[in-house]
């Protein structure tokens, strides 16, 4: 294999989102006089969506006009506290130095909106720019649906032999196997049970961003 691009999920995986998700939740959680949730069982829905969080939060079921206004405000304050608590994990910015000193193209394809997710990235600053950013509204059809990877490839002229996808979602995983495109699992990432990662076949699995270069280097 002649590697030519790494493709990143976002949240879990690239980014640690999560203190500013949970921070959002929390806050609406005070406004409407109820029980806030702990960090750590956050941490494991915030890959679910922001409905996800609301029926965490308010045991609400999806797809009701409650939860609908719910999930509204929950992402109101969430953009007005998009980048407060958020960093990149341990080892990603040297990663990304690693991958421009070697001229290996690096993108994301993340589930994330791109109203939420360009915002985002204006707060962060990488050794190179990402040579494609696809969020739902670029594909018909979201991950584990391969399009985005295919996107990804074409945006940044490479083949899917050529590149890597990691996520630290079973969906990203999935989505990088229907594209046959080779796959690593971020099991520092928003994983509840670490036991279950192994069992989503993917071609590597790391438990930090600092054992992803060692296998990058042997593609």
């Amino acid at each position: 294999m002649s590697l030519r691009a790494v493709f990143f999920d976002l949240d879990g995986t690239l980014l640690d989102t999560a203190p500013d998700l949970g921070g959002a939740l929390n806050r609406l959680l005070d406004v409407k006089g109820k029980t806030r949730i702990a960090d750590d069982i956050v941490r494991n829905e915030v890959s679910n969506g922001a409905y996800a969080l609301i029926e965490l939060g308010f045991g609400a079921k999806i797809g009701d006009q409650k939860t609908e206004a719910l999930r509204q405000e929950l992402l109101d304050i969430y953009t007005a506290n998009i980048a407060v608590l958020t960093t990149a994990f341990p080892g990603i910015k040297n990663l990304i130095e690693k991958l421009a000193s070697e001229n290996i193209l690096w993108g994301i394809a993340t589930n994330k909106p791109w109203v939420y997710t360009e915002p985002l990235l204006k707060h962060f600053q990488f050794a190179s720019e990402p040579q494609c950013v696809i969020c739902p509204e670029h594909v018909k059809t979201r991950k584990p649906d391969p399009e985005s990877l295919y996107l990804a490839c074409e945006q940044a002229g490479c083949s899917i032999a050529e590149a890597v996808y990691i996520g630290d979602h079973e969906r990203d995983i999935q989505c990088g196997q229907r594209a046959e495109m080779t796959t690593i699992a971020a099991s520092y990432g928003y994983i509840a049970d670490k036991n279950l990662v192994l069992q989503w076949g993917a071609d590597y699995c790391v438990s930090s961003a600092d054992e992803i270069w060692p296998i990058l280097k042997t593609l």
